[in-house]
C-alpha cells in the first residue's frame, strides 16, 4: 500500500531556504485535500506563508506539530485513501528518511551568481535550461528574493533569471540612473552580460515599469510582458510607503511600512524586517534609495507612465493586481493595453507573487506558453 501513500513535505521556498518553522495546521485529519489548498502555515527566514497541497487526497496523519523547526523535504503529513490502514501509515512514517537537499543543489548549481555590468557587481539567480528565458525584475527596495515562490516552478520549462537591480539586494549600492529608461537600458546590458538575447520579462511594482519601458525601448529583446502591481499605469502612488521605507531606521519604524505591502500583515516576519534594515544600512544604499524615490515618486506621483503606451510595443501582456493593494491602486489595472489578460485578486495586496503564489504561477505558465 506504500504507493497509495503521498507525503506532504517541507517545501523549498527560494534558493537559500534550508528549514522552516511550523506555525499552525489549517486543516484537520480526515479532510479531503485538493491540489492548491492551503494546508499549513510555515515561516522561513524570509517570510511566513501557507503551504499549498501539491497533491490531492485525504489527510490521514499530521506528522509535524506547531513549533517544529524542520529541514526542507522533511515529512509534515501523510495523504492516503481510507483503505490504507493506520499500521501501514505508522510503518511509512517510521521509515521516512528526509532526502539531502545538497544533492539538488549540486545538480542545480550555485544558488547565486555575480556578473559585472557597467562597473557594478550584480547578483543574480539562474535556474533551469529551457530554450526560452524568463527574466524577473523586482521593485523599489526589493531584491530577487521577492520572487522566491516563483522561480523554481518555471525552471522545469524555461531558463529563469532574476537579478538584484543597482542599489538593491547584493548588487553594488550605486545606481545606473534614476529613470525607468535608465534602468531598462541597464537591464538590456545585464542580459548581454549573461548571454540572453531575448526573454519573457516579469516585473513587479517599479520592476513592472522597467519591464514596460524595456518593451518600448528594446522590443527585439522582449518576448512577452507580465506585470504584478506595476508602476507606470497611472499617476497615484502611496509615498507613505516609498518615503517611509527610505526613512525608517528601526524595526518599530519599518514594520508598519512593510505591512502596507500585504493584505495579511502577519506575513511580515521579524527576520524580514532585520534583513531589510541590514540592507538599508549598507554604505550608499540610503542615498541611492533617496535619489530613486525622489526621481520616480516625488509627492506621491508617478513621474513616468510607460504602461499607458505599452500597447504600442505589441507584446503579449499579462497584468496582475491585488484589490487590497495599498501602494498602487488596483484601479490602474483598467489602463492595461487592449488585449491584455488582467487578473485582480480580491484577497491580495501589493505582493501577489508572494501572497497568491500558486495562482500567479499558474497564470504565468499559461501566459508564457502563449
Amino acid at each position: 500500500m506504500a504507493a497509495a501513500i503521498t507525503p506532504i513535505v517541507m517545501p523549498k521556498w527560494g534558493l537559500s531556504m534550508k528549514e522552516g518553522t511550523i506555525n499552525a495546521w489549517l486543516v484537520d485529519e480526515g479532510t479531503e485535500i485538493s491540489v492548491g489548498m492551503p494546508i499549513l502555515d510555515v515561516e522561513t527566514d524570509k517570510i511566513a506563508n501557507a503551504v499549498e497541497a501539491p497533491d490531492a487526497g485525504t489527510l490521514r496523519r499530521k506528522v509535524a506539530d506547531a513549533g517544529d523547526v524542520l529541514p526542507v523535504k522533511a515529512l509534515l503529513g501523510v495523504l492516503a485513501p481510507a483503505e490504507v490502514s493506520d499500521a501501514e501509515i505508522d510503518t511509512y512514517v517510521a521509515g521516512y528518511e528526509t532526502p539531502a537537499d545538497d544533492e539538488d543543489e549540486a545538480e542545480a548549481g550555485p544558488a547565486f551568481h555575480f556578473v559585472e555590468v557597467d562597473g557594478l557587481r550584480v547578483r543574480y539567480a539562474r535556474r533551469g535550461h529551457g530554450d526560452e528565458a524568463v527574466l524577473f525584475v523586482h521593485g523599489f527596495g526589493g531584491d530577487l528574493d521577492n520572487w522566491l515562490f516563483n522561480l523554481d516552478p518555471l525552471a522545469d520549462t524555461y531558463t529563469v533569471v532574476a537579478l538584484d537591480l543597482p542599489g538593491h539586494g547584493q548588487t553594488s549600492p550605486r545606481l545606473a540612473g534614476t529613470t525607468l529608461a535608465d534602468m531598462a537600458d541597464f537591464v538590456t546590458r545585464f542580459l548581454d552580460a549573461v548571454g540572453i538575447e531575448r526573454a519573457h520579462v516579469v516585473g513587479h511594482s517599479m520592476g513592472g515599469g522597467i519591464a514596460a519601458q524595456l518593451a518600448l525601448d528594446a522590443p527585439q529583446r522582449v518576448l512577452s510582458i507580465a506585470l504584478v502591481s506595476p508602476v507606470g499605469f497611472g499617476d497615484t502612488i502611496n509615498n507613505g510607503y516609498t518615503e517611509g521605507f527610505v526613512n525608517a531606521q528601526s524595526r518599530r519604524d519599518l514594520k508598519p511600512v512593510i505591512e502596507l505591502l500585504f493584505a495579511n500583515p502577519e506575513l511580515v516576519s521579524r527576520q524580514m524586517l532585520d534583513d531589510l534594515l541590514r540592507y538599508k544600512r549598507l554604505d550608499g544604499v540610503p542615498e541611492a534609495l533617496t535619489a530613486l524615490g525622489a526621481s520616480l515618486f516625488a509627492e506621491g506621483r508617478q513621474r513616468e507612465q510607460p504602461g499607458l503606451r505599452l500597447g504600442d510595443a505589441g507584446k503579449r501582456t499579462l497584468v496582475i493586481w491585488g484589490d487590497k493593494d495599498r501602494i498602487i491602486p488596483a484601479a490602474h489595472a483598467e489602463n492595461a493595453p487592449a488585449g491584455a489578460t488582467v487578473m485582480v485578486f480580491d484577497d491580495a495586496g501589493h505582493m501577489s507573487q508572494l501572497e497568491k503564489a500558486g495562482e500567479v504561477n499558474g497564470l504565468l505558465k499559461v501566459h508564457l506558453a502563449g
